[in-house]
Order: structure tokens, then C-alpha cells, then sequence
């Protein structure tokens, strides 16, 4: 009797274990099979109404107000893939393009996925595999530590404090590869790996491979040393889209799902909540560009756990939460100063957010 009454507890707490454990886990992703797609060459959309999803239609009117005050260009909310939530202000309109900044580094990070999915390169390998020696101003020991992984994660060791240019005279030497995260722009380096592994131009390679198979619009445009992307909005959602679709579009699997989940992964041992150039919530801790000092906490407090973004320069940001259907853009000036990533605003604007979806 003993015996069994040990077994019936053993059971009763491994039943309640995985309950409280599966409790604290997001809602199951998306079914790709099931989800909206926009028409490649098309610009039309399919949309849903808040009342569909029961949101709090009361709050909308607050957040679209927030986000006009705070210097918002243009804002767009997808559910599934479906247009809920598109708003233009300050004198912005749906053809008009602006700038993703280092929002835009998602998409050199997508494409060097591809470029692997394609076999031409291994991110494992070091950089001077595909661009020869000397592409740094570090010894060749030094120098073969960099690998393309470590570009991607923002761990290359290389001094961050010497501003945006990535001639080899500026890439020096501060720590060993993986030992040291900073927010660098050395991360372009990859945009060369990609054309000399490929053959092709950087743009020619991006545009067939990703902008022309999910319809984006768009161009690189290089000012003072960095290679910016410029689109409309709907541009922005399609490829936050591609992403929360696991790198499918309708039947096409444009990159494969294993190397987004690596992306939105914590990719180094030193910055919890950063992946390969997406930043990354409901991590116990992060660090931010400029600075060596480590913040506890979730980057962005009222934002759901599984939420992962792109983040660029003066507010541009895509969210996307797997587990509420939702690829949130945003475009615009600084909602309030300047600054290179995160800021405040994120935050204040998940609270308003949260007001409308729950």
C-alpha cells in the first residue's frame, strides 16, 4: 500500500510539474498552412476588423493619438498576416519611403541565411575564407578568430569606438572573437561575404533571392559609410511577415525555418537578448550599443516573452510575437531623442499596444 501511494504522488506531481510548466509557455505558432500571404505583384491586402478579434476597439483611437504625438510616420498592425491596424501621419503616406536604419540589419542577416541555405557559404567559418587576409588591421591570429557567426552576433572582438567605417585601417583589435559584445558596424562585412561567396553584386543577390520573392519595395542607399534600406511600410510588414511565417511565403520556403530559429535565438553567451542582428525579449538580462555595462531584466517590460525585433536608429522597430499572430512596424522620427536602438518609447508604446490586443 505504501508503494503504491509513493506512485500515485510521484505521478500527481510530475501531472501538476508539467502543468505549471506548460503554463508559463507561449501559445503554439502560427500554422503556415492556414496564414494570409499579400499577392507578390499586387499591392492589394486582405484586412480584419478589430471587432473579429475582439480587441478593445476604445483604445485604438489613444494609440493612433500616441503615435502622431511621438513623431509617427506610419504604423501598421498584422494579425496572421492580415492587415488590422494602418495608419499614416505627419505628412506621411503609404508610397512615400523611409529609412529602416539598423532595423535593416535583419535583412542582411536573412539574406546571409539564405546564402547558407544555398550552400555558398558556412557562417562557422571564418570571414577571411570568403574575403581574404588583411580585411581587418589585427594580427592574422587574431584576425582568424572572426568568424561569419561572430559578425552576425555582434561578438567579433573588434574596437566598436571608432566609428561606421569598416576599411581595414578601422577594424582593430580590442578582445578576442566571442569575448566581448558591441554593437559594431563591421556587421556589413557580411554583405561583402555574400557577394564574393555568390559571385554576385550584394544588391543583385538580396533582390533575387528575398525583395522580389515577397514583393517588397525598396533600395540600399549608402550614406557616410553605411548601406541603408529605404521602403514604404507595407515593404517592412511583408518582410516581418516572411519572418513570423518561418521564412515561408504561400508554398515557397524562401529560407529555411532552422536558420530563422537560430536568428531569434541568443546567439553568444554575453548578451542574452540579441540572436543574429534581431534583438530579443524575455531574456533575463541585455546590453545596448555603446556601452559594456549589463542591464537586468526584460528589454521591453510589457512586451510578451516570445517578442523578437528589429530595431533601427530613432524608432523604426518591427515586432513579431508568434504566439499572438502579430507583426507590428513603425516608422518615423525619434518618438523622443535620439537614439540607436532601444529607447523608452518601446516600452510606453507596448502599453498602449496592450490596451488595444488584450
Amino acid at each position: 500500500m505504501k508503494h503504491t501511494l509513493h506512485v500515485y504522488l510521484v505521478l500527481l506531481i510530475f501531472i501538476f510539474g508539467c502543468s505549471s510548466e506548460n503554463s508559463n509557455k507561449p501559445e503554439e505558432e502560427i500554422d503556415t498552412e492556414s496564414t494570409y500571404f499579400p499577392p507578390i505583384n499586387s499591392d492589394t491586402w486582405e484586412t480584419k476588423s478589430i471587432s473579429d478579434l475582439s480587441w478593445n476597439e476604445a483604445e485604438l483611437q489613444p494609440l493612433l493619438d500616441y503615435l502622431e504625438e511621438k513623431n509617427t510616420k506610419s504604423f501598421i498592425i498584422l494579425h496572421d498576416g492580415k492587415i488590422v491596424v494602418e495608419a499614416y501621419m505627419n505628412a506621411h503616406t503609404d508610397s512615400k519611403f523611409w529609412y529602416w536604419a539598423s532595423a535593416g540589419k535583419t535583412l542582411t542577416s536573412t539574406t546571409v541565411g539564405i546564402a547558407q541555405d544555398n550552400e555558398l557559404i558556412n557562417i562557422n567559418n571564418k570571414v577571411s575564407d570568403y574575403l581574404g587576409i588583411a580585411w581587418t588591421s589585427t594580427t592574422l591570429e587574431q584576425e582568424n578568430l572572426i568568424t561569419c557567426k561572430n559578425l552576425l552576433s555582434m561578438d567579433s572582438g573588434l574596437n566598436d569606438t571608432l566609428g561606421d567605417d569598416v576599411s581595414p585601417d578601422n577594424l582593430q583589435y580590442i578582445d578576442n572573437a566571442g569575448s566581448r559584445w558591441a554593437y559594431h558596424n563591421v556587421y556589413v562585412k557580411m554583405q561583402d561575404v555574400v557577394a564574393a561567396a555568390s559571385n554576385q553584386d550584394w544588391n543583385d543577390y538580396f533582390t533575387e533571392n528575398l525583395k522580389d520573392k515577397i514583393g517588397m519595395s525598396g533600395q540600399w542607399i549608402d550614406l557616410n559609410n553605411l548601406s541603408v534600406y529605404w521602403s514604404n511600410t507595407r515593404s517592412m510588414a511583408r518582410f516581418g511577415h516572411l519572418i513570423y511565417a518561418k521564412g515561408q511565403w504561400e508554398n515557397t520556403q524562401i529560407i529555411s525555418e532552422n536558420f530563422i530559429d537560430e536568428a531569434k535565438s541568443t546567439s553568444q553567451n554575453i548578451n542574452e537578448a540579441y540572436g543574429y542582428l534581431w534583438w530579443l525579449n524575455g531574456k533575463s538580462s541585455y546590453h545596448l550599443p555603446q556601452s559594456q555595462y549589463e542591464f537586468s531584466g526584460k528589454l521591453i517590460p510589457n512586451a510578451p516573452d516570445d517578442m523578437f525585433a528589429a530595431l533601427g536608429k530613432n524608432d523604426q522597430k518591427i515586432y513579431i510575437v508568434p504566439s499572438k499572430k502579430l507583426v507590428i512596424v513603425r516608422m518615423g522620427e525619434a518618438a523622443t531623442e535620439e537614439n540607436f536602438a532601444l529607447s523608452s518609447f518601446d516600452n510606453d508604446l507596448w502599453g498602449k499596444i496592450n490596451a488595444v490586443i488584450n
